[in-house]
């Protein structure tokens, strides 16, 4: 007697969702070019073909990453108000990311190696700045610009390197410098 077996139904959210995480991941620890899609699919334990799937190739993937990451950035100040602005991006940038992967800053500071996710990369950055800078009421760029230089610089640095204090403060330890530096920056005073 033969049983026929129910093929297995696959969960396109969850699927695309653990490629997004593995891709943030490989991305911010190895970089855009010593990453493969290989690699990607192997960390989410699915088929590589899906990555083509749901986000046409590397590239799309890698904007994917990036999008997510100015999204989560982003949510961060969605609907503060200008005088709680400073304390919810200090929060964002002192605090552990989601999912453990990697603070978003790095992926985004990161360069590819590649001439067209650099492209996107910055890009998006660009336009995080602009919202930014609306965000906080008032629409100097180049604070928002400075400001997030500063953030990448402070999140490279965390991530990446043993430079004590910094690599091994808390999100209470960094909470109170970023407050003060992002308020000097954004935060007008007239």
């Amino acid at each position: 007697m033969t049983t026929l077996q129910t093929p297995r139904r696959r969960d396109a959210v969850k699927t695309r969702r653990m490629l997004l995480d593995a891709a943030v991941h490989r991305f911010t620890q190895h970089g855009y070019a010593a990453t493969t899609v290989r690699d990607i699919a192997d960390d989410a334990g699915v088929n590589v073909a899906l990555i083509s799937r749901y986000f046409r190739s590397k590239e799309g993937l890698f904007e994917a990453c990036l999008s997510h990451s100015v999204e989560e950035l982003e949510r961060t100040a969605a609907d503060v108000p200008p005088d709680r602005t400073a304390e919810e991006i200090a929060r964002q940038m002192a605090g552990p990311c989601a999912r453990g992967v990697p603070h978003n800053l790095v992926l985004l500071l990161r360069k590819s190696g590649d001439e067209a996710a650099d492209r996107i990369r910055l890009d998006l950055l660009r336009s995080y700045s602009e919202r930014l800078a609306a965000a906080t009421g008032h629409q100097e760029l180049l604070r928002a610009q400075v400001m997030i230089a500063a953030a990448a610089g402070i999140a490279l640095l965390h991530a990446k390197t043993d430079m004590t204090p910094l690599a091994t403060a808390t999100e209470t330890d960094l909470f109170g410098p970023l407050c003060d530096m992002i308020e000097s920056l954004l935060i007008k005073t007239d």
